[in-house]
């Protein structure tokens, strides 16, 4: 998913869902953390048709031609980058010693790692954390504020769309000046992330309410983010598989 493409969408659909109400003469009990559910559910819709339609052919056709190690180049290369985020965020909260590991592995794999093509630095203990402008708020006591389904690009709340939004002063692939080579970027980045949830599709087709489950989950990941794990962990990771595999390059 593209963040810089995200955070625009975000602001819009803040807009859009201000005037969304939930269908009328409803007999099911509405979510109140849902209370536009009837336009994020027409948002899912939309979403998952486009999704059937280009993406994940697209993810799919990568996953069979591309060499194990291709994949898993790609994968560290984008968490490499994402890093960026996460040691903004751990100063933020005021996570120093969390600020030196991710500093070091960095530093360790954008110049062992070939540029975060590989990931020696799991390999000699700077662990990888994930910290964002939206954790960072919760963190601080921000409320995440009702559940919305962006067009396009999936699950957030006001509070992510807002730290999605602030993201993106802290993402590489922003100061790509080349046009060609940031959306060529962006592109590859958003394919690799579908590439990597397609073993939960399987997961998803069983699920009675698949918006539900992954809100649900999704926000059960959230909460359990925030709190460093003091929360109910969600049924599954399904936006996933954000964390890649330190030792899938040796499979």
């Amino acid at each position: 998913m593209t963040r810089h493409v995200t955070a625009l969408v975000a602001l819009l659909t803040l807009l859009l869902a201000g005037c969304a109400t939930a269908p009328q003469g409803t007999k099911k009990e509405k979510d109140p953390r849902d209370p536009f559910e009837g336009f994020n559910r027409a948002s899912y819709a939309f979403t998952d048709a486009v999704d059937r339609a280009a993406l994940k052919p697209v993810a799919k056709g990568y996953k069979a031609i591309a060499p194990q190690f291709v994949e898993t180049g790609v994968t560290n290369f984008f968490s490499n980058l994402g890093t960026t985020t996460t040691i903004v965020n751990d100063l933020l909260q005021a996570k120093f010693m969390a600020s030196l590991n991710d500093t070091g592995r960095l530093l360790f794999n954008t110049t062992f790692g070939i540029g975060g093509l590989f990931d020696p630095a799991s390999k000699i203990g700077f662990d990888r954390n994930d910290e964002d402008f939206g954790q960072t708020l919760g963190k601080w006591g921000v409320p995440s504020g009702p559940y919305l389904w962006i067009p396009l690009f999936g699950p957030s709340t006001i509070r992510d769309g807002v730290g999605t939004g602030v993201g993106i002063f802290t993402d590489p692939l922003h100061y790509v000046e080349r046009d060609a080579w940031r959306y060529s970027l962006n592109g590859l980045e958003a394919i690799d992330g579908r590439a990597r949830a397609l073993d939960l599709d399987q997961t998803l087709q069983s699920t009675y309410d698949k918006y539900g489950f992954i809100k649900n989950a999704y926000l059960q990941r959230r909460e359990y983010q925030v709190t460093d794990g003091a929360a109910t962990p969600p049924p599954v990771d399904y936006q996933g598989l954000e964390d890649p595999d330190p030792d899938a390059d040796k499979k």
